[in-house]
């Protein structure tokens, strides 16, 4: 049986979810807050991931979550230094 995770949001946490859905500050979040705001109301994981609008991984749903019930609405967001290093940077020079 899948696992329930079980999100009591505030009123302010819902008002913001709500309003990253119509104008998110990132178009990443807006997603996100969608998946938060559906396992809130007592959907799976894996409900959730097949009524997102963009096709997701149920695992991706349980991440968000998971970082939502830690960090909370700051848990959403991309840290500074995640993924994928340039190779170039033009600050370095060549040895020529």
């Amino acid at each position: 049986m899948p696992k329930r995770y079980h999100i009591e949001l505030s009123e302010p946490e819902k008002q913001k979810l709500e309003s990253w859905l119509k104008n998110p500050p990132s178009p990443y979040l807006r997603e996100r807050a969608r998946a938060i705001l559906k396992v809130a109301q007592g959907e799976t994981l894996q409900e959730t991931a097949q009524k997102l609008r963009i096709r997701v991984h149920r695992n991706a749903v349980s991440e968000w979550v998971k970082r939502f019930l830690s960090d909370r609405l700051e848990g959403l967001k991309i840290k500074a230094g995640r993924g994928r290093k340039a190779v170039f940077s033009p600050t370095r020079q060549s040895r020529s």
